[in-house]
């Protein structure tokens, strides 16, 4: 595994838009979308790391079921309502269409996971279609190489096999008005579409709810029967609308389904690490209650935080605690794992899971800092 230095294209902007990545710089002198770099791995390297993505899959399905079997749900902070529908859900496997695993990896020892964006992962469109159109170009000019990235044909597949299950039409996609959370759901949209999915987009706040018909509608009056939901589940059940989503949850097709709430909390590395304690895969990991501290050596995470906010790391020589609003909700303290560092750029490889299966990776990289938030960059690879 390593870091090289390389000369973007002419006019990358452009073609980057081109393909729907529109926010590719996060300040006029900082980009998002980072060409002047790549990583290089081995072939062994890319085996060991799909290997590691599926094995850590199997797991999260084994801790699923021990969640429920052992009621984990109030360690975890997931509401009481909330818990008939995922046990409910996880029985009937309804259909889930990805997630993220954050991997530290260094090419030489086993990756280990650092966590798990089961419910609303980001960096998709960059993973799947902008690293590859970078690559094809790079390899009409240079020696053919090749990248761990079939996330896009998988998308389409599962959609395909889809078609026949999604009997409400259309199939509603909905998020916040960030331009980031829009090119995600675009792009997933897009591969909706060409499985022949009929989509409509709609804003999480334009949802209304009719109550004389007891259904939710669209700024149309139309009614949503199967929505794909790039906005979390804790969020949505703190809603006003949060009974009206549990009353009518089995009424609807839900992407991706309740049941990933267990996967979606950082709590999840906790029971990981309980069930299979010392797995070359794992990072020592226990829940601990809302404000107290980590012991030595462990990073604090809140069990639903999200891009890296008011994470705590606290380990010789590496000292870092990132603002949020996160933390009442209680924390996980896992074993600090020095990631690798790379002419000043320590990488997170974002391992993506499509129907249950490894399907390649996109990195993102901070640069002086130890904790990957929103300011970090997101840089191609190749093998």
């Amino acid at each position: 595994m390593r870091r090289h230095q390389a000369a973007p294209r002419s006019n990358w902007q452009a073609k980057v838009e081109r393909l729907g990545l529109v926010y590719h710089h996060i300040t006029p002198e900082q980009v998002y979308w980072n060409e002047s770099a790549f990583y290089e791995f081995t072939s062994d390297q890319v085996d060991e790391l799909e290997s590691a993505t599926n094995e850590i899959q199997r797991l999260c399905l084994e801790a699923g079921q021990f969640i429920i079997d052992n009621d984990r749900f109030a360690q975890m902070g997931i509401p009481d309502k909330a818990v008939p529908p995922i046990k409910r859900t996880w029985e009937k496997e309804p259909p889930a269409i990805y997630g993220r695993l954050d991997l530290a990896y260094d090419g030489q020892s086993a990756p280990k996971l650092l966590e798990y964006n089961a419910d609303t992962p980001t960096a998709l469109l960059e993973a799947a279609v902008i690293q590859w159109d970078w690559l094809e170009e790079r390899n009409r000019h240079e020696t053919p190489r090749d990248q761990f990235n079939s996330i896009h044909d998988r998308l389409v597949a599962k959609w395909t096999e889809l078609r026949d299950y999604i009997h409400a039409r259309p199939l509603y996609f909905t998020h916040v008005g960030s331009l980031e959370d829009l090119m995600t759901v675009s792009y997933l949209r897009d591969t909706a579409e060409r499985a022949g999915i009929a989509t409509e987009g709609v804003l999480i706040n334009d949802i209304d709810f009719d109550l004389a018909n007891r259904e939710f509608f669209d700024t149309e009056r139309r009614a949503i029967r199967a929505i794909f939901k790039l906005y979390p589940y804790e969020w949505m059940l703190n809603e006003r609308f949060a009974p009206f989503l549990l009353e009518t949850y089995e009424q609807m097709e839900w992407m991706e389904p309740i049941w990933r709430m267990m996967w979606s909390n950082k709590g999840l590395l906790a029971i990981l690490w309980e069930m299979f304690p010392g797995h070359p895969n794992l990072l020592e990991a226990h829940i601990a209650a809302p404000g107290s501290a980590c012991p030595h050596e462990f990073v604090r995470k809140p069990l639903l935080s999200r891009e890296g906010a008011n994470v705590q790391i606290d380990a010789p020589g590496r000292f870092e605690q990132t603002p949020g609003d996160y933390g009442f909700e209680g924390y996980v303290c896992q074993k600090y794992y020095d990631i690798p560092e790379f002419d000043g750029h320590r990488p997170v490889i974002g391992s993506w899971i499509i129907d249950g299966e490894s399907a390649g990776i996109g990195i993102r990289e901070t640069n002086g800092n130890l904790v990957t938030d929103n300011t970090s960059c997101f840089v191609p690879h190749l093998f």
